[in-house]
C-alpha cells in the first residue's frame, strides 16, 4: 500500500514510560499534526454554530466531516468543483472524513446491507434510494478530497444479540477494504484508514487486526465501539487492539472512532490510542453543558446565575476571555450566541486536554496527569455527564483499564 510518493507519515516521538501512551507526529497535506488529538466533528463541512475563523481559533488541527451527508447536501462533485473541502469551508487545517459505515447504524432502520453494499432511503429526498458501495463511498471520497479517508466498514448496533452477524460483518468489512483499496485514485494525496469490527468478541477483533495488518496500510481505526457497551467490555477491547501481542501496530497511528468523552479520551491515551473523534463537546453544549477539570458544568443550574466568573478561571478560549457564566447564563433560551459560546469553549477544552497529555507524555508525567486529571473531573459536585443516565455509575472501570498499563488509580466514586 505504500509508495514513493504518500499522503502520510508518523512518527512516534516519545513514549510513556510507564503507560502506551505515545507522543507522536503526523505529517499530512495540509501541516503537522502532533498527537494524541482530539477531532471536532463539523457534519457537512462545518460544525455547527461556528465559523472556520472560530474553529481555527480553538486550535483545531484535524476536523472530521461525513461523507453520507456531504455526499447528499451538497454533494461530492460540488465540493470537488469548488476545489475540494478544504476551498468549500476555506478551512486551512487536515480534514478527515468518515465512510458513511457509522449510517448503518445511526439510520438503521432505513437501510439494508448486503455484499454490494448499503442501501438507505434517502433523509433528504423521501422516498429516493442510495446505494452505498464500498467503491462509491471512495469516490465520493476522492471527490471531497480530505487528507485521510476511511474504508467503508460493515457496522454493526454494539448491542446487537446475534453472535452471526458480528462474524459476518468482521469478514465483510475485510472484504469490503480490498475493494476500497482497489477504487482508491489518489493513493498519494489521501491516505486510507481501515477498521477494526468484531463487536465485544475478542476472538473476532483478532481475526480482523491479523487481516488489516497483513494490508499494511498508512493508519488504522477502531471502530464499533462507544454504542452504549459496558465501560468494563468497552476498555477491553480498546486494550486489545493495541497491546503489543494483537495489537494495531507501534508505527502506525491509531484512531479510536466515536470516543470523547474526557475521561475515555484520557484513558484511552494510556492504553496507546492517538486520535479520537466525537460529536459529545457541541451536542452536549446545546444541552447548556460547558466542560472543565473539575467536570462538567450544567450552565442552567441556579447556582450560576449571576456568576461573574468564566466558566474555567485559566481557560484562554474564546468564550472564557470575554463572557462570565453569568452572562452566558442570562443568554440561555433568548439567544443562539450561547450555545455557540458553550460549543467554542468546549472544542478548546478537548483540544488543550490532548495538549496538555501531549505535554505530560513528553515531560514523562503522563501517569500523574492521568491520575489527577480524571480524580478532579469525577470529582465535581454537578451531576457526572459521561454518556450515562441518572444514578450511581460505577467507575471501577477506570482503575481496571489504568492498571492494565501500571498506573494507579484508586476508585473512590
Amino acid at each position: 500500500m505504500e509508495g514513493s510518493s504518500i499522503p502520510l507519515a508518523f512518527n512516534v516521538v516519545k513514549k510513556c514510560s510507564t503507560s502506551r501512551a505515545r507522543l507522536g507526529i503526523l505529517k499530512l497535506p495540509h501541516g503537522t499534526v502532533t498527537t494524541p488529538i482530539f477531532m471536532p466533528v463539523g457534519t457537512k463541512g462545518s460544525l455547527k454554530g461556528l465559523t472556520t475563523e472560530q474553529i481555527s481559533e480553538t486550535g483545531c488541527k484535524l476536523m472530521l466531516c461525513n461523507t453520507y451527508h456531504l455526499a447528499n447536501e451538497p454533494g461530492g462533485e460540488m465540493v470537488d468543483q469548488a476545489g475540494g473541502i478544504h476551498d468549500f469551508m476555506n478551512w486551512s487545517g487536515n480534514v478527515l472524513t468518515d465512510s458513511g459505515g457509522f449510517q448503518m447504524v445511526s439510520l438503521s432502520k432505513i437501510c439494508n446491507i448486503s455484499e454490494e453494499g448499503v442501501t438507505f432511503e434517502s433523509v433528504y429526498r423521501p422516498g429516493d434510494k442510495i446505494l452505498l458501495t464500498p467503491e462509491e463511498s471512495i469516490n465520493i471520497q476522492n471527490l471531497i478530497g480530505a487528507d485521510i479517508i476511511m474504508a467503508l466498514d460493515d457496522v454493526v448496533d454494539i448491542k446487537e444479540t446475534d453472535h452471526q452477524r458480528f462474524v459476518q460483518a468482521t469478514d465483510r468489512t475485510t472484504r469490503w477494504l480490498d475493494r476500497c483499496i482497489a477504487a482508491h485514485k489518489k493513493p498519494d494525496r489521501q491516505a486510507l484508514f481501515p477498521i477494526v469490527q468484531g463487536g465485544l468478541s475478542h476472538e473476532l477483533r483478532i481475526k480482523s487486526l491479523t487481516e488489516l495488518k497483513k494490508r499494511n496500510m498508512l493508519g488504522y481505526a477502531i471502530g464499533g465501539l462507544s454504542g452504549g457497551e459496558e465501560k468494563d467490555k468497552f476498555w477491553k477491547i480498546v486494550n486489545l487492539c493495541t497491546s503489543e501481542e494483537h495489537g494495531l501496530p507501534e508505527t502506525k497511528p491509531r484512531y479510536l472512532m466515536g470516543v470523547g468523552y474526557p475521561v475515555d479520551v484520557v484513558v484511552c491515551i494510556a492504553l496507546g490510542v492517538d486520535m479520537f473523534d466525537c460529536v459529545y463537546p457541541s451536542r452536549t453544549a446545546r444541552f447548556y453543558t460547558a466542560l472543565t477539570r473539575q467536570g462538567p458544568k450544567r450552565l442552567k443550574n441556579s447556582r450560576y446565575k449571576g456568576y461573574d466568573g468564566p466558566i474555567e478561571i485559566d481557560c484562554n478560549c474564546y468564550t472564557c476571555k470575554n463572557y462570565s457564566i453569568g452572562a452566558i447564563r442570562a443568554l440561555i433560551g433568548k439567544d443562539i450566541v450561547s450555545f455557540r459560546l458553550i460549543t467554542l469553549h468546549n472544542i478548546h477544552f478537548m483540544i488543550q486536554l490532548c495538549r496538555d497529555a501531549q505535554y505530560a507524555i513528553k515531560n514523562d508525567i503522563f501517569a500523574e496527569f492521568a491520575v489527577r486529571f480524571i480524580s478532579n473531573y469525577l470529582g465535581n459536585d454537578d451531576s457526572y455527564s459521561n454518556g450515562v443516565g441518572g444514578g450511581e455509575v460505577d467507575f471501577s472501570w477506570v482503575s481496571d483499564a489504568l492498571g492494565s498499563v501500571k498506573i494507579n488509580f484508586n476508585n473512590n466514586f
